[in-house]
This record gives structure tokens, sequence and C-alpha cells, in this order.
């Protein structure tokens, strides 16, 4: 909560951006303040939030208004007891920030301690925010540089782990909207250019993502009954008998931690699909 405290003022252009030419037809004080209003009676979620919005604002699409809101009214999800995912129309809460925002240098040593070696364009496009050129060129003194393949300027935390190129790398079943496959402009180090249709859904959905070898390989996804919890791998492409082998231990492995006794764990890989 510290963090976000931090860095939600900190990124609020990129929040502000978001919504584009949709927010030059609103008044959008006063639409903020009408949700920050609903909000400070009590949690809502985003439904609600349309509703309330539009019962204000009737001449206004209801989803730019619910949108426009939750770009400029902080808030927080309010937790559930959901596993892999968050609830269909979680609840929300205001969730006021504490303090001046992050500087640009902070946002940047934080992002390099999760994602790097990364460039300026990749921390850009993670953040949101343009011209971290300069904040980049304060700190090269505590940065180490790199030059990659493509002759591009990569940089890290001097003390940061990275693994030799032969570091063996076990599978793993990434999240919906795992930062992991976001954190980059240049994406191509986790998954190929050709399948980078798969990522998201037509509504912009991340999908839960299999890596093998540190490259993504498949989409995933969990359906249960009453007796089974079936984890369903769709790969890109045809998968290798060890990458099939590894992943169905990772899944049967989640399952079993995940589901305990309330249903048999079970691994079914679907037909590889083609890019449409």
């Amino acid at each position: 909560e510290a963090d976000w405290s931090r860095f939600r003022p900190a990124c609020q252009p990129a929040l502000s951006g978001a919504l584009g030419k949709r927010a030059e037809a609103l008044d959008l004080p006063a639409v903020v303040a009408h949700a920050r209003a609903a909000f400070a009676e009590r949690p809502r979620t985003a439904n609600e939030l349309r509703a309330l919005l539009h019962a204000a604002f009737p001449s206004h699409d209801e989803r730019t208004l619910g949108y426009a809101a939750r770009m400029h009214v902080p808030l927080a999800l309010v937790p559930t007891a959901d596993r892999f995912g968050f609830p269909r129309d979680p609840s929300l809460r205001l969730a006021e920030p504490a303090g001046a925002g992050a500087t640009a240098s902070e946002l940047v040593l934080r992002y390099l301690a999760a994602y790097g070696p990364a460039s300026v364009a990749d921390a850009q496009e993670w953040l949101g925010l343009g011209r971290l050129a300069p904040a980049f060129a304060a700190l090269r003194e505590q940065l180490v540089s790199f030059t990659d393949e493509r002759g591009r300027e990569l940089h890290d935390l001097p003390d940061a782990p990275r693994p030799h190129a032969e570091t063996p790398v076990p599978a793993r079943l990434l999240p919906e909207f795992d930062s992991v496959m976001l954190a980059h402009a240049d994406r191509s180090r986790l998954i190929a250019d050709e399948h980078r249709p798969h990522l998201t859904t037509k509504n912009l959905r991340v999908n839960a993502i299999a890596l093998h070898d540190a490259h993504a390989v498949a989409t995933w996804t969990i359906k249960r009954t009453t007796k089974t919890a079936t984890l369903e791998l769709t790969p890109f492409k045809p998968l290798s008998n060890a990458a099939q082998e590894d992943l169905e231990a990772e899944a049967l492995a989640l399952l079993t931690a995940n589901e305990g006794a309330t249903a048999e764990p079970r691994f079914d890989l679907t037909p590889p699909r083609g890019c449409d």
C-alpha cells in the first residue's frame, strides 16, 4: 500500500492520457466529483458506478463515464476469496494516496529492479510515461549498461541477478494480466511476434500464458466441476514431448497446491490454434 500511495500520483498523467479524445466531450471535473462522492459513501462495483454516472450525465456513454472516473479517482480492489483471477464485477473502494508522488528516477529504479535489463523505451512502455531518457541519464552512474544483439542499450541495477544464458528455466504458468508479458516495448524475448495476437482477447483481456524455456508457448485456463479441476492448455503450435511433460507437471502441481482435496486435478492439452 505504501508503494501504491507513492506510484499512483506519479502515474496520473499516463492514466489521464488513456482516456484520449473521449475526455473532450465530458465535464471531467464534474464526473470525477460525482464518482468520488459515490465511493465516499461505500464501495461500488464498476457496473454500479457506470449506472450512477449515466443517471447523472445521461447524454454521455456510460462506459466512457465509468472509464473516466476509474482513471481519475484513486480506487483499490476490495479483497475476495477468488483464485486465479479477479471477480467478474469486483467491488472497489476509495483509496486516497498519502504524500507526494514518486519521482521519475524512483520509478525507473523500481522498474529495473523488477524487469531489468531494459531499455528506455521498455520503461516508457510499461510506465506509460514518455521522456524518461533524462531520468536514465541522471541515474547512469548508479546503473550498469549492456548492448543487446540488435545494438540497443539496456540498463540494470548493479546487484540484480542476471543468470547465465545456459541456466535451465523451469516451466511456468503465468496468470491473466501478468506484468512479465507486458513490461517491455520489445516483447520478442518472451513471445514470438507471430504469437502476439494470442496475448490478448478482442476486448484487451490479457490471457494467462504458459512459458517453456522462458518463451510463451500456450494460453491456459482452469475449468471446474464439483469433482474435477482441469487445467486446459492451448498451444500456439505443436509442443515437443519434453515441453508437454514439463507443463503437465507444473499444471498438476499448481492444481494440487491450490485446489486441495475439493477436486481431482486434471490436465488437458487441446490442439494448437493458428493466429486469427
